[in-house]
């Protein structure tokens, strides 16, 4: 185990960045917070408005949708003007997104809530793009990994409380009319109902935008600083072609990809293979109660995922990054065999602990592929990692797919369907062998 002994010793951070570090560091709980809150809205919205699973799947849409096309125009803003301007532009449009719920829920207009996600994403797109390689450039370079590590840490805990939101403070208190139900009562009385259940999903919403406003002021009133941070003109071509021609920026990027599409299929699909495991001879419960049961496990996964992100953090004080980003991209490969090819509970239980492994895998990655980078090149390479969580959009509708055909062989659907996850790690495991080797 190789020790860097200056990386024992420089300050992860430094006393002229703390209170900007903990105003940037708690923009991390809030994307957190707005990813998991908004994830059981998509059944929500199809109970609620009378539509189709595809219909209400156009929230996902809507959300990865602000995240990838502001990505890039978020990495211009911050180049031509600093990060302290993005992190306000970020604030400024989550808490608009969030306060346009508002009339969503009067005028009832599925359409309204859907710009008002893509706004609140565009946010949220602006806020990634920007806070990560602030926090890479609040002190030394050799910290930076841990520092954003150590930042990213509270992502977790803001989906934590996003996860206890959705389930307690909207899910449970909607009307359980489903709907047929729905379809057969009288128009007066439909409209009241709808109301009141968008008026159940406006109120978390509202709620963060005012913290969120109060979070912006804070940030506007303090002073923010940086190393090495001046306006610069703009020479994106040139900066564009170092960044394609930077083998370990474009493996970065690649990484990054496959890591997030890895880490929603994990999640996403964890409810499936839960429900399937229960609804079993062995267990014979019924579907509802499998899913209650499973989203347990769901839960219980984002817990270690939170817990194992502080553990990891501290270890790389000890561990290269690339070093300790490839063994745990092995360890999540074995967990996924197991996952696939392992019986009963020890599957369900190994496809929950890959969320330990998965814990440093997004922070590592965004880390290395940055690292070396001059400042001005960092903040528009920051948005090809923010674009490649579009990763989490593309691959898991093909797990579905893979899920829907049924059995595989001698492997059900489910169970399958995870091979994709396999690869994923696979490509996380050999950015980390290569960055172990070859750029460190």
């Amino acid at each position: 185990m190789a020790v860097n002994r200056k990386n024992l010793s420089a300050k992860v951070v430094e006393k002229k960045y703390l209170f900007p570090f903990i105003l940037i560091t708690s923009c991390f709980a809030l994307w957190g917070f707005a990813n998991d809150v908004t994830n059981p809205m998509v059944k929500a919205f199809s109970k609620i408005l009378m539509m189709s699973n595809f219909q209400g799947s156009l929230v996902q849409f809507a959300f990865y949708g602000g995240y990838f096309f502001m990505a890039f125009p978020a990495a211009m803003f911050i180049r031509k003007f600093n990060y302290k301007s993005g992190i306000l532009v970020g604030l400024g449009l989550y808490a608009t997104g969030a306060l346009l719920f508002i009339p969503a829920s009067i005028l009832q207009v599925f359409g309204v809530f859907l710009i008002s996600y893509f706004i609140l994403t565009c946010g949220l797109s602006f806020l990634e793009t920007t806070a990560n390689p602030y926090i890479l450039s609040m002190g030394d370079e050799e910290t930076a990994t841990r520092r954003l590590n150590f930042a990213q840490a509270f992502n977790p805990i803001g989906s934590l409380v996003g996860m206890f939101t959705a389930q307690s403070l909207i899910l449970a208190r909607l009307n359980p009319a489903e709907k047929a139900q729905r379809a057969a009562m009288d128009p007066e009385l439909l409209k009241a109902v709808t109301s009141g259940d968008l008026n159940i999903i406006r109120a978390p919403y509202v709620g963060i935008a005012f913290v969120i406003l109060g979070i912006l002021t804070l940030v506007a009133f303090t002073k923010m600083p940086t190393k090495d941070e001046s306006k610069h003109k703009i020479h994106l071509f040139q900066t564009l072609n170092k960044l394609v021609h930077n083998k370990k920026y474009i493996h970065g990027v690649l990484a990054q990809f496959f890591y997030v599409a890895a880490q929603i299929m994990c999640w996403t699909f964890i409810i499936h293979y839960g429900t399937e495991l229960f609804t079993s001879p062995k267990y014979e419960m019924s579907v509802q109660e499998a899913e209650v049961l499973s989203q347990k496990y769901n839960i219980a996964a984002m817990v270690i995922f939170c817990v194992s992100r502080f553990v990891f953090t501290y270890l790389l004080k000890y561990v290269k990054a690339g070093r300790l980003l490839m063994l745990l991209a092995l360890t999540g490969m074995l967990l996924t065999f197991s996952v696939i090819f392992s019986p009963g509970m020890i599957g369900l239980i190994s496809l929950v602990g890959i969320s330990a492994c998965m814990s440093l895998m997004f922070p590592t990655i965004y880390g290395i592929a940055l690292r070396g980078l001059k400042n001005d090149d960092a903040k528009i390479g920051a948005a090809g990692l923010i674009m490649a969580i579009l990763g989490g959009s593309v691959l898991p509708p093909l797990q579905g797919a893979i899920i829907d055909l049924g059995n595989v062989g001698f492997l059900s659907g489910v169970r399958a369907s995870f091979f994709l996850t396999l690869i994923c790690f696979g490509v996380v495991s050999h950015f980390g062998r290569k960055t172990s080797l070859s750029y460190s």
